[in-house]
């Protein structure tokens, strides 16, 4: 036997599973010491299960899809931040060619965005009529790993304000079709009023949820709908409110009032017991390996250190059906130089990478 890791010091297997060390062998966990182990290597810290970026676009540009070395080296930058999962949450590019690359993180794909006609950024999604929802949510739903990403609402010109871009009875249609299909299904929110005819129709999770107001929250949690914030990309809306004042005053003033709220909608959120979990919207205009920064954004909402890691790591990896630090499971871990329960900040700074029981970086 050749080729053995070794990982000492604080295992954080789960939010109390604090363990001594781990053994990787033939690039997968175990707790029993290896016999007959030779050229051994050891790595010494705190371990964390490779960290969930649970909203990220990878093959996503400015403009639409690229070209796959700039999707390599997004995929690279995430990695190096320690996130070894993506749920990609809408992308035009194929990006099944990453499945074969075992330097480069897992990720659970939701196909492409489905919006409105000319309700959403152009190059991004498919744009259609809410009576071709149906076929392109299952379209997207056999393509994906297992979700399908929605456009839930978006500004209306006319209005010159955000506004939902489906009929109730349209959703209601599609997120059937998808969860006869196995896929679960989240959609892009900002504003409150595309939330209740969203969740009554049994989506699984919203993205950004900015419009979750008090009186929505009682809703959420019933139906256990899950929130992936975005903080990071939350903070932009002052920048784009100020782009937009002009032409659109109505929407500007709405997007400031949602940006001023962000951390109360947050927190509200999370004491109500909606789950919560990390995201950050990387790729189109955002940069990617913001992983961490997204997990301070948390905490200063007022979300627990350790719920916060939890949201990209021991619960996030449970909520998408992957394992963590399990006997037996692939080795996708990072190291850290001190305890990240006592300061979350220390996520920004990985001392070791291992994916797929390779030392990466």
């Amino acid at each position: 036997m050749s080729g053995v890791l070794q990982v000492k010091g604080r295992i954080l297997v789960g939010p109390d599973d604090v363990r001594d060390e781990l053994w990787v062998v033939d690039g997968r966990i175990s707790y029993e010491p290896p016999v007959g182990a030779r050229d051994v290597r050891t790595v010494e810290g705190w371990a964390l299960p490779g960290l969930v970026d649970a909203h990220c676009h990878v093959g996503l540009g400015a403009h639409g899809p690229v070209d796959q070395d700039i999707a390599e080296k997004q995929a690279l930058t995430d990695r190096e931040a320690g996130a070894l999962l993506i749920r990609d949450a809408g992308s035009p590019s194929d990006t099944r060619w990453v499945d074969d690359r075992d330097d480069l993180p897992k990720i659970i794909r939701a196909g492409r965005h489905i919006a409105r006609t000319r309700r959403y950024i152009r190059g991004y999604a498919h744009e259609i009529e809410p009576e071709d929802l149906v076929a392109h949510v299952a379209r997207e739903a056999r393509r994906g790993d297992g979700w399908v990403k929605l456009v839930g609402d978006w500004i209306d010109r006319d209005l010159g304000d955000l506004a939902p871009s489906w009929p109730r009875e349209a959703v209601e249609a599609a997120i059937a079709e998808a969860h006869r299909l196995g896929a679960r299904v989240t959609a892009h929110c900002f504003a409150e009023n595309s939330l209740q005819d969203l969740v009554e129709a049994g989506i699984d999770c919203i993205e950004h949820a900015t419009g979750l107001t008090d009186d929505l929250i009682p809703l959420f949690a019933e139906r256990g709908v899950a929130i992936v914030p975005t903080l990071v990309n939350i903070a932009t809306f002052p920048k784009l409110a100020e782009g937009g004042e002009s032409k659109f005053p109505r929407w500007s003033a709405h997007m400031r009032r949602l940006h001023a709220r962000r951390y109360d909608t947050v927190r509200n959120a999370y004491d109500a017991g909606i789950p919560v979990f990390v995201g950050t919207d990387a790729g189109g205009t955002l940069p990617h390996g913001l992983v961490a920064a997204e997990v301070e954004e948390l905490v200063t909402a007022g979300i627990p250190a350790t719920q916060a890691l939890s949201a990209t790591t021991w619960g996030a990896r449970r909520w998408l059906g992957r394992p963590g630090l399990d006997e037996g499971a692939p080795a996708d871990l990072v190291v850290y130089e001190t305890d990240p329960r006592a300061d979350v900040r220390v996520l920004a700074a990985p001392r070791r990478i291992v994916l797929n029981g390779r030392v990466v970086s």
